[in-house]
């Protein structure tokens, strides 16, 4: 469902809720218009309501959600918002809502659920689906394990289409986003698909194997989800196979699992990196808000520490040549710059799997050829600006100089510091800024400052 529709009709019902609650509303029996008007939206579409509350306006609403819808509504929610949920529900609601779920949206957060409720869902479970859920429960949540679900119809090679029909109308329903059947052979290795409509449009008496579809490759269950994302993008895809390291078939990725996955990271990206965690509600509570960007803050304090601290290491120059003071932060700004334009040329590159170790040598040369010609370029230009507001030709020549050396240093920096962190396991787009800033500052400062040490203020003592 279109997102914009959905923001047009949580605006709508916001718009009911602020009467609901005035003083006097709730008494009046109001809560039955919003309790109708809120059980006939998406599970989706309640779960976007829930996020624009406040707590205790959340609690009241999700009080009046059907309990058919709870599960569902569950699926939706932000990985905080849901656990404070789920905190607040008793163990028989949390069984009655997560009954009817799909194993693959159940692995999204069974692990946070209470451990009794854990232990009855899964003593609840027959032994097949315990088998699936512990399957995809073994992968990583960020992994082509992680995000499939095991509702698979599979049919042989050797079997006619005529067959295969017949199977079908007595399977009864489908799986959702369904388009194609899954061809294995008797040990559940994966040899292909037989989309539907080549299914429904050959001859009945064809086998299997006369038309499937060899052509498409199945996806290993340890493939980042960032890799999955791409597959679907450049092939088109709606479903797609997903086997272990010997082929065996596991289950399958759909297209609304994916549509998630980059919806998540687009939100991901759009955080600012040096605010941390990209999962905070909005309407947290004041005390776990402040503990969370705390931390960030404290980390942004040490390098600002360190930048001060490498200032105070030329303040014998500061006190002479007051003009420094107003110079050196262009030094240190335009590197921050540059840097964060090559970390987020890298970073992007990084996210649609351009960056092959082949290619690092070139991308080194080229980004570190992109710096020195813009330190170049823009040197000469603050330089002719410092030499006329100031009358020195030697600041003029040293900032020139200064800027060359830290728009090299950043391009540097921005160019290897994203390869180092994802190598490390380290997101590069939540951490890489703070980091980044600090080589730029610190850099930038004591080349300016150390230049103008060594040819300004030594000379003249």
């Amino acid at each position: 469902m279109a997102e914009t529709e959905i923001r047009t009709k949580t605006e709508h019902l916001l718009e009911h809720l602020a009467s609901v609650f005035e003083e006097g509303a709730i008494r009046s029996g109001a809560l039955d218009a919003v309790r109708s008007m809120l059980n006939a939206l998406h599970p989706a579409e309640i779960a976007h309501l829930l996020e624009t509350l406040p707590p205790a306006r959340r609690e009241l609403v999700w009080e009046l959600v059907d309990s058919e819808n709870d599960g569902e509504v569950l699926v939706h929610l932000g990985d905080e918002i849901r656990a404070s949920l789920i905190r607040e529900m008793d163990t028989e609601e949390l069984l009655s809502a997560i009954r009817d779920l799909d194993l693959d949206d159940l692995a999204d957060f069974i692990q946070d659920l209470p451990a009794q409720v854990m232990a009855e869902t899964l003593e609840a479970m027959d032994k097949q689906d315990r088998h699936r859920l512990e399957s995809v429960l073994s992968y990583p949540e960020d992994s082509a394990g992680g995000l499939m679900n095991t509702d698979t119809i599979t049919v042989r090679a050797n079997v006619t289409l005529d067959v295969v029909l017949r199977y079908l109308r007595r399977h009864g329903e489908l799986p959702e986003a369904t388009d194609n059947l899954i061809v294995v052979n008797r040990f559940d290795k994966y040899l292909g698909i037989l989309p539907l409509s080549v299914l429904v449009a050959s001859e009945l008496d064809n086998t299997v194997a006369e038309v499937m579809n060899q052509g498409i490759e199945p996806i290993p269950a340890d493939m980042k989800a960032g890799g999955v994302a791409k597959r679907f993008e450049d092939l088109d895809l709606i479903t797609a196979p997903v086997v272990d390291e010997n082929g065996r078939l596991l289950g399958r990725i759909t297209i609304d699992d994916v549509v998630d996955l980059i919806r998540e990271e687009a939100e991901h990206a759009a955080v600012t990196p040096m605010t941390g965690p990209t999962e905070e509600d909005l309407f947290a509570p004041i005390w776990p808000s402040t503990r969370r960007r705390a931390v960030w803050l404290g980390i942004n304090l040490a390098t600002a520490f360190l930048a001060s601290w490498v200032i105070g290491r030329f303040e014998g120059a500061l006190q002479q040549l007051v003009t420094l003071a107003v110079l050196m932060p262009i030094v240190a700004s335009m590197g921050g710059i540059a840097g964060t334009q090559t970390m987020t040329v890298v970073i992007r590159a990084q996210a649609l799997g351009q960056v092959a170790s082949s290619s690092l040598r070139w991308l080194f040369l080229k980004e570190i050829s992109v710096s020195l010609l813009n330190g170049l370029l823009w040197a000469l230009v603050v330089a002719l600006i410092a030499v006329w507001w100031f009358g020195n030709d030697q600041i003029g020549g040293i900032i020139a100089l200064a800027m060359i050396i830290n728009l090299l240093n950043a391009g540097l920096v921005g160019m290897v510091l994203p390869l180092i962190m994802r190598r490390m396991g380290i997101d590069p787009a939540v951490a890489g800024a703070t980091i980044l800033t600090t080589f730029t500052d610190v850099v930038g400062y004591a080349s300016f400052l150390g230049l103008a040490t060594l040819l300004i203020v030594r000379h003249h003592t």
